[in-house]
């Protein structure tokens, strides 16, 4: 006997803390608590773009933080575990609040209340009383007559001592209430089934595999696959123009499976148009649906917010891409003293670039894009204050100088001018050990502060802006003038007879003996700039030192001259530079069998942006650059492929969102009780004596409004004083 309490008391915290777990589940805080954790997921999912390399989320975040929000999941926010065990436990948590409520609801719906107790209208907001010259039976009638026309459902109860009339109306209210819940309950599930949930749970169960490689789609071998018969799934399609594909491309965390399709789509033609910003204002695609199945073709135009719908799977037009353009690139030498060569290639496509003779020395170059189409900002910035000094080849301001090798493309634009400047080509050169730095690099030679450039420009990173040395235009539009100067300068024997002609020119006629020093000074410097000689830097190291071009010359002002005549040093200098650099323009002329420079002021612009460019291209970080002479452009198309059928749920719930929401707002609730009893007032006259209650779930001033003027209708033929003593009890 003694042991049954103790067999009996272990069990009875179990089914409270079932009932506390139901209760939390059930609870409109948790439901809540889970959809604020919802959106503020969702807002990472917008700010952080997902499904990034890794790369870039280390550049951008560090490399601490980058590997603390990977394990987090917020690169794949909305396929993360704890996301999608959120939406689980919100659709668990409203599932359990629907079923908890509907009982009380549906009986709500059909109950009218109408065994409530005549003293109990007394404690109601609004009330009314009164007495009816009308008999009982009239007075019902008239009652139900009244409620009738103005929409409301009533019931009556007759009892011994009268009869009670329940009425309703706005039940409509609680109704929204299911749907709203349901419709949340919808969505998510919608949501989970169309997520990649159900791809995740293939894999799980059918020994699929993430694919992390490269090569072709046909290669990946099939547990990288899904099968045809995958109910959801959600992919991109890349299609060349003249090309067809069948296999759609979906992104997973740690690479990418293929999704075959049960047809192919080709690509007849690529269709964009572009505002005048250069932004995108229409792209479609015309495409055939080869279905494998029965071998029928289906011509449709794919535009955006227009799919086609074909066997189920929604084709959208996601965006477009190079297709493989066919690139003929001029490779001009930055380093050494050799001959520009040809290099071609397609967009995608990679080859290598032997600098030396050794494999470590060889670089991989990647084509990594083609860009028809360049609207740029190229406002007017030449004040006629800047380009007056801009014609003079000796005013080089070296201070200001230093710290803009490679700068930005365009600079100091005050009016906002759009103009397309051309096709530019994007590449990669990418070393042994895998380091890669970007190129991009404009076909046309834009106009910048009176001059015509070219635009070649570079970044170490893809979180940082592009860097252009700017190289002038010659007479022709090309750059080979400039890449002649560049030869020319590192070539030792061009240098000696630049200074030689120099100094012939510069020498006094009557200081013959300051010929010696002149050339020995110009050497020296032209040296400098040239990056044959270096500034031996005090306590430094030998990389310490510029590699030549103006920097050269600074460090060395400021390595040897006091600092009381650095700048007239400088000033000397710059014009022995500049003169040698206009000697060695002509010299490299004459062998191209051109004539010399001529001394107008387009002349001086060119020679100016010369050797600003001769100067900066010491800072150029790659041995060749390569020019776009000639292009062959093939668009593709990419394209969203989706089966989806979680999609009817979600505009399921949507209706139903809007239809609770709506009726919860602006739907009341009201019930109205009226009791009738016969009156005597002592004479022997009979009458009706009426009392009446309103409820409603929210007081509104339309309830007061439409209770005032139900109650002028009930009481409209009441004796005066009847209607006097009935005066007080409306009042709260």
């Amino acid at each position: 006997m003694s042991s049954a309490p103790s067999s009996t008391a272990p069990s009875q915290p179990a089914p409270r803390l079932m009932r506390d777990l139901l209760d939390l589940l059930a609870s409109m805080r948790f439901a809540i608590a889970l959809l604020t954790v919802i959106c503020i997921a969702s807002i990472i999912g917008t700010v952080v773009k997902q499904h990034e390399p890794y790369n870039n989320y280390v550049n951008q975040f560090g490399p601490f933080w980058a590997e603390v929000f990977d394990k987090v999941g917020l690169y794949a926010v909305y396929s993360a575990g704890w996301f999608l065990l959120i939406l689980a436990f919100l659709v668990v948590s409203t599932s359990l609040c629907i079923a908890r409520n509907t009982p009380k609801i549906l009986s709500d719906l059909k109950s009218f209340k109408e065994g409530v107790r005549e003293q109990a209208l007394r404690a109601f907001h609004h009330k009314a009383g009164g007495t009816l010259a009308l008999a009982p039976d009239a007075a019902l009638q008239r009652v139900n007559e009244l409620l009738t026309a103005q929409g409301w459902q009533a019931r009556a109860q007759v009892r011994a001592n009268g009869t009670m009339v329940a009425a309703r109306k706005g039940m409509a209210n609680k109704i929204g209430y299911l749907a709203a819940h349901s419709a949340i309950v919808l969505i998510c599930l919608g949501g989970l089934f169309d997520g990649d949930l159900v791809v995740r749970a293939q894999m799980a169960l059918l020994g699929k595999r993430a694919y992390a490689g490269g090569g072709s789609i046909a290669d990946v071998k099939p547990e990288h696959r899904l099968p045809l018969a995958n109910p959801t799934y959600r992919g991109n399609l890349l299609v060349s123009e003249g090309g067809r594909a069948g296999t759609a491309v979906i992104s997973m965390s740690d690479g990418v499976v293929l999704q075959d399709l049960p047809f192919d789509v080709e690509l007849k033609k690529f269709i964009v148009e572009y505002y005048d910003t250069g932004m995108p204002k229409l792209f479609a695609s015309e495409v055939v649906v080869h279905d494998r199945d029965t071998g029928a073709k289906t011509a449709a135009t794919v535009k955006v917010n227009e799919p086609l719908i074909h066997h189920g799977v929604a084709i959208y037009q996601s965006s477009f891409d190079d297709g493989g353009s066919q690139l003929t690139l001029r490779a001009l030498p930055m380093k050494g003293r050799s001959e520009p060569f040809t290099v071609q290639g397609t967009v995608g496509g990679s080859t290598r670039l032997s600098k030396g003779g050794s494999d470590a020395d060889a670089l991989t170059l990647e084509f990594t894009g083609l860009r028809v189409i360049n609207v740029e900002n190229l406002g007017d910035s030449a004040t006629p204050q800047a380009a007056g000094s801009a014609t003079d080849v000796r005013k080089v301001d070296l201070s200001s100088t230093l710290d803009k090798h490679l700068g930005s493309g365009v600079k100091g634009s005050r009016d906002k001018q759009l103009r397309n400047i051309g096709p530019s080509v994007g590449y990669k050169l990418r070393d042994a050990s895998g380091q890669a730095r970007e190129f991009n690099n404009y076909m046309l030679p834009v106009e910048l502060d009176g001059q015509k450039v070219f635009l070649a420009g570079l970044r170490d990173s893809p979180n940082e802006p592009f860097r252009y040395l700017r190289i002038p235009a010659d007479e022709q539009g090309s750059t080979d003038a400039w890449w002649r100067m560049a030869q020319a300068l590192r070539d030792d024997e061009m240098r000696a007879k630049a200074v030689r002609r120099y100094v012939a020119q510069a020498t006094p006629a009557d200081k013959p003996q300051m010929a010696e020093q002149l050339t020995t000074t110009a050497q020296r410097a032209l040296a400098l700039f040239a990056g044959a000689e270096h500034v031996v830097v005090p306590g430094g190291k030998p990389q310490d030192s510029a590699p030549g071009g103006l920097p050269a010359l600074a460090q060395f002002i400021d390595t040897t001259v006091p600092e009381g005549e650095r700048q007239r040093i400088s000033e000397v200098l710059l014009r022995i530079i500049n003169g040698c650099l206009v000697e060695l323009a002509n010299l490299s002329r004459e062998q191209a069998g051109l004539k010399p420079l001529g001394s107008d002021e387009a002349t001086q612009r060119f020679m100016t942006q010369a050797v600003m460019a001769l100067s900066d291209a010491a800072f150029y970080p790659a041995p060749v650059m390569l020019q776009l002479a000639d292009f062959k452009q093939v668009q593709a198309s990419v394209f969203q492929v989706a089966r989806a059928p979680g999609k009817t749920l979600v505009y399921l719930g949507a209706v139903l969102l809007i239809i609770g929401v709506f009726a919860m707002l602006y739907i009341r609730e009201r019930r109205l009780w009226i009791w009738l009893a016969p009156a005597d007032d002592g004479a022997g006259v009979g009458g009706t004596k009426l009392q009446a209650a309103l409820s409603t779930t929210r007081r509104t001033l339309d309830t007061d409004a439409e209770f005032e003027s139900l109650k002028a209708a009930l009481l409209h033929d009441a004796t005066p004083a009847a209607a006097t003593a009935a005066a007080p009890k409306d009042t709260p």
